[in-house]
């Protein structure tokens, strides 16, 4: 049985093609906004890598912030459970994740079967999302690939205490101006994500282990930061991106195996 999972993100469209509920056949990632054409892309790149054609595939599922956009899915799935699916079947041993997307920050509580029993989300407010490091990654004229080595070479992480993006630009500008190292200002930056995802993480409750899925989890820079503020080990799997993708196509084999 092949399934395809679809997670339309604020930014990015992931696919993944699982076979029997088990093998992952193919991946993509695909960068693009909700309403571009990411979605078909992202669903082209992974049977073109698989060698399956769309009338072999036994069933289709949506998820993600645009998921109501895709008329060709046989269901729509919230993320916070396709997340949860996807983390579980990855690393099963984990009890609270935390995925920071483009646009919001939740943290879910899961059970041993996988199941999320809470989650508390912040989707009011852009500070603590991925959209805040685009900002200031573009304020300090870098890829938001660099800020991770930035951050890295940080001595003196600078503190950005403004809880508002709109302010916190104005904040990181004006240390620039000063003479503030970038590395420091990175590092300062990063920390500001994370002490807002874990004021979200302690409201959830907190339960080891933990870890991060989406887009920013793969910036070792925010997760060392999140690490340090909960004083425990955030796991990290490098598939952390498509685990929404991942849990909607294990929900389409589930739904196709009753």
């Amino acid at each position: 049985m092949v399934t395809l999972g679809i997670d339309i993100g604020s930014t990015t469209s992931k696919a993944v093609m699982l076979k029997d509920g088990k093998e992952i056949m193919a991946s993509s990632i695909v960068i693009a906004t909700v309403g571009t054409d990411g979605v078909s892309r992202a669903i082209e790149e992974v049977q073109k890598n698989s060698t399956v054609q769309k009338e072999a595939i036994d069933c289709i599922v949506a998820t993600g912030y645009g998921r109501q956009t895709y008329q060709g899915a046989d269901f729509q799935v919230s993320e916070l459970s396709c997340h949860a699916l996807g983390v579980h079947h990855i690393c099963p041993q984990v009890r609270t994740v935390i995925d920071i997307g483009g646009q919001d920050a939740k943290v879910l509580s899961l059970n041993e079967q996988g199941r999320m029993v809470n989650f508390v989300m912040n989707d009011k407010c852009a500070a603590g999302t991925g959209r805040f490091l685009d900002v200031m990654a573009n304020i300090l004229k870098l890829d938001i690939s660099q800020l991770e080595i930035q951050a890295a070479k940080s001595l003196k992480p600078a503190n950005i205490s403004s809880t508002c993006t709109v302010f916190a630009e104005s904040e990181v500008i004006s240390q620039l101006a000063s003479g503030v190292e970038i590395p420091d200002l990175v590092a300062g930056i990063c920390q500001s994500v994370a002490t807002r995802v874990a004021s979200l993480a302690r409201r959830a409750g907190i339960k080891e282990q933990i870890c991060m899925s989406g887009g920013v989890a793969r910036n070792a820079g925010v997760r060392n930061a999140m690490a340090k503020e909960l004083g425990t080990e955030i796991v990290f799997d490098p598939m952390a991106q498509l685990m929404g993708a991942l849990g909607a196509a294990l929900y389409g084999f589930e739904k196709s195996s009753q």
